[in-house]
């Protein structure tokens, strides 16, 4: 397949302006493709050739102003369009397109729960071409006037409002100027949830069989989007764009949501199906805050080329934590962002992979999709929150609205946006933009203390890296009658690089740099610190804080600056205090995936998983008294995923409960029936008659795990040969199945198909695309193999099976984290 070519994207939108587009689609031609027609009225100011892009199944006919097109020029995705000239034209195309089964262009699903059939498109970078033919590149806008022909039973969802006309076709109201990859349509026997705000009609959307827990939620879901609605009024002066807003949870999503306008797609395991935390809603919650803010960031104005993704994506991050906070009940978000989201910012951010947040230039499509990682999202939006630290929010709205008023319905550029910011302010923003949006790397600030003759000290930071920060230093003294316990003398705010040292007073017992996490950094301890840190982290007494110095002690383990097992020490000392969900979990999931699997050596993971169960067994006991049933749940998933012995998880599931609570929901039973599984405890019968008691989506995709996590030499045959053999499993089950078959605890079972992967794996991503490829990479890449062979072996695949984009960069990161996992090992 040809991948569009920034320079041949640019020569394009200098020809052609594209004004319309005609759609009709028939959804009732069987399981395997479906109907494609469409009519694209176009001018071109001058004379030249060109090409426009489809995939299809079968090309019945093209005809350009009226005169047919010799199908057989059809190369790969692009039809040839020779011969224009200066003028209006008209191109149509009828087609036969292919459903996926992977997440990509107009995916098809039957639910096993009651055997309806649900069809949603996402058409993300290039896959609008996998449904109808365009010319596909966001700088090229039109109005998209959509029909739809679907089975009676179904109803029609898309970016406009949609009607049934007399002869049983759904047609949607035009939209306004917008992007091809924007386009959205959902069709199936849908559940909806209908109502009205500011005389906009809102809509929530799922499958039938999820309908009970949607209705659980409907009123949480609804009023954070009007919460969020409301406040992005009070913030953007520019009017929600579109007729109507709809919110459709799809299944097998590969994102997390998709911001076509109108109608935003979710993965619909945000219709919980089993008891959740407040901070996984808090998650659901800032999705649908992320995704109404592309509304505005990516869909009112777009970007021109994909090297400015971040002008989607950072701003839709950044606006959808600060939002969720100002509007609604989730008021400590950031908390969470600094443990989840950062993270994977800062880990991307030190891999050969990074890039600048707003690189100089991507090449082409292949490229662009794969910036879609932690720097655009995580790294992006904390780069604005320092610009809002530094700039004042009053400018940057006054910048952003100038911008959205310049650009509405079009397209821009980062010089464009930061041309609309310096016109709200004296500060020098290209200076700031060249030091935050066009570097790599992560900064490290160290904190330096002297003392002077008079007692008193002062602070120097001890800056490693080139960017500009404005940040708080928190300062903790000890309680005199309780050690364990920290208060706040004072926060000072500090500019660096510094122009002269800070002066403290006396010494605290804690000095923490980027106190309330508003900068981008990794931040160290000076020595006394450390030590108040090891002994009273748990008595810092705001979560953000904690997070600042969870995350420093992360970095600090990661860089080899501290032992992993001082890292389970405090988690050890200090969880079981921890009243915060995102920090408890963020904390137990890094414990257990990195620090027990892969930077502990294999002798002493029994231990590690040890020190995971005692602590979850004390938070546990903790909440017996059903004070923080969150947290409950969080230590009891954690104990499962950790139990190396079947016996205590082995009785919850026989009893249908854990005792004192909870009840075990679908989501428990499958998690406990899947550690069961690695250890041996349960067999192909038990996986069989819970599959029975729940049938659903959820349920194929637990079987699935379970199965391939068997320890036992013909599952794991047929596990390995449903990923890379067959390519029948949809992108959900792969997942499934990738996600079960490596185990730690059966290492030599699977010696076998580590070698194997290096050449199965380029060969199933070339076969079924960059989803499968993505899958492959991700979950199906032998983590736990942590050995100098495996990295050799890895770094060879790159050098000789040449694979796909997609693949490769997951592989590039995978060995990337490998060898850090060696290093952190070997000291």
């Amino acid at each position: 397949m040809s991948v569009l070519t920034r320079d041949e994207a640019q020569t394009r939108a200098r020809l052609l302006d594209v004004h319309r587009y005609e759609i009709a689609l028939d959804l009732t031609r069987g399981d395997e493709t479906f109907d494609s027609r469409t009519v694209i009225r176009f001018t071109a100011r001058a004379d030249a050739d060109t090409f426009v892009e489809l995939k299809p199944a079968e090309l019945r006919s093209a005809t350009l102003d009226g005169q047919p097109l010799d199908t057989g020029t059809l190369a790969d995705n692009r039809l040839p369009l020779q011969g224009l000239t200066a003028g209006e034209h008209e191109l149509r195309i009828d087609a036969a397109m292919r459903y996926s089964r992977t997440g990509e262009g107009m995916h098809r699903f039957t639910d096993p729960s009651d055997g309806e059939t649900y069809v949603y498109t996402q058409l993300f970078m290039d896959d609008v071409q996998r449904v109808f033919a365009a010319f596909d590149q966001p700088d090229l806008k039109a109005v998209f006037d959509l029909k739809v022909t679907a089975p009676e039973s179904w109803s029609v969802l898309a970016n406009g409002i949609t009607t049934r006309e007399e002869d049983g076709t759904w047609r949607a109201a035009a939209t306004p100027l917008i992007s091809t990859y924007l386009v959205a349509v959902a069709a199936g026997p849908w559940y909806s949830v209908r109502t009205e705000h500011r005389g906009l009609p809102f809509g929530i959307h799922c499958r039938r069989s999820l309908a009970p827990h949607l209705d659980a939620d409907a009123d949480e879901l609804l009023e954070v989007t009007r919460q969020c609605f409301d406040r992005y009024h009070e913030k953007f002066e520019e009017p929600y764009p579109f007729d109507s807003y709809d919110q459709a949870f799809v299944p097998e999503f590969n994102a997390g949501a998709m911001e076509n306008p109108g109608l935003v797609t979710f993965r619909d395991e945000f219709v919980y199906r089993s008891a959740v935390t407040d901070t996984q809603r808090q998650t659901r919650a800032m999705v649908i805050a992320h995704e109404m803010a592309h509304m505005w960031f990516g869909d009112l104005v777009t970007l021109r080329w994909w090297d400015d993704i971040w002008l989607n994506e950072s701003f839709a991050e950044y606006m959808g934590y600060q939002t969720l906070t100002e509007a609604t009940r989730f008021t400590d978000t950031w908390t969470d962002f600094g443990v989840a989201r950062k993270a994977w910012g800062y880990d991307a951010d030190q891999r050969p992979s990074t890039h600048p947040v707003a690189p100089e230039a991507v090449d082409d499509t292949a490229s662009a999709l794969l910036n879609f990682d932690g720097i655009s999202y995580a790294k992006g939006a904390s780069a604005l929150r320092q610009l809002v630290a530094w700039l004042g929010e009053k400018d940057f709205l006054a910048g952003i609205n100038t911008h959205f008023a310049r650009h509405r319905f079009g397209n821009a550029t980062l010089a464009d946006f930061i041309d609309s910011l310096a016109g709200a302010t004296d500060r020098d923003v290209h200076a700031w933009a060249d030091s935050w949006l066009r570097t790599t790397g992560v900064d490290t600030l160290t904190p330096r203390l002297d003392q002077a003759d008079d007692g008193t000290y002062s602070l120097t930071v001890d800056h490693d890296g080139s960017r500009p920060h404005r940040i708080a230093v928190g300062l903790y003294d000890q309680n005199l009658a309780d050690e364990t316990t920290l208060t706040l003398r004072e926060r000072l705010d500090l500019d660096v690089p510094q122009t002269a040292p800070q002066p403290l007073g006396k010494r605290p017992a804690l000095l923490l740099l980027n106190d309330g996490d508003l900068t981008y950094a990794k931040v160290r301890f000076d020595a006394e610190s450390f030590e108040t840190v090891r002994g009273a982290l748990c008595g810092l007494p705001e979560p953000l804080t904690r997070a600042v110095v969870w995350n420093a002690l992360r970095d600090a383990v990661r860089d080899g600056h501290l032992p992993a097992t001082a890292y389970l020490e405090a988690a050890r000392a200090h969880l079981p205090q921890e009243t915060d969900l995102a920090l408890a979990e963020g904390v137990l999931a890094f414990a257990s995936a990195h620090v027990a699997d892969r930077y502990l050596p294999v002798s002493d993971r029994p231990a590690a998983l040890a020190i995971l169960t005692h602590t979850c067994r004390d938070l546990i006991r903790r909440t017996e008294d059903g004070s923080h049933p969150g947290l409950r749940l969080i230590a009891v998933r954690h104990f499962i995923d950790a139990a190396a012995h079947p016996d205590t998880i082995a009785a919850w599931l026989a009893d249908g409960t854990v005792p004192g609570g909870p009840e075990l929901d679908p989501e428990l039973r499958w998690r406990i029936l899947g550690r069961l599984a690695v250890l041996g405890a349960v067999d192909e019968r038990a996986i069989a008659e819970e599959l029975d008691r729940d049938p659903s989506a959820t349920g194929r995709e637990g079987a699935a795990r379970c199965r391939a996590a068997l320890p036992d030499p013909a599952a794991k045959s047929r596990a390995w040969e449903a990923m890379f053999a067959t390519d029948d499993l949809s992108n959900y089950l792969f997942t499934a199945t990738a996600q079960g078959f490596w185990q730690p605890e059966q290492a030599d079972l699977v010696e076998e198909y580590v070698d194997r992967y290096w050449t199965d794996a380029p060969a199933v991503a070339a076969r079924r695309g960059p989803a499968i490829a993505t899958a492959a990479g991700r979950w199906a890449f032998p983590r736990h193999a942590v050995s100098a062979d495996t990295l050799s072996r890895g770094e060879q695949c790159l050098r000789e099976a040449d694979p796909i984009p997609a693949l490769r960069r997951r592989l590039v990161d995978e060995l990337d984290d490998l060898g850090r996992a060696l290093r952190i090992r070997e000291a």
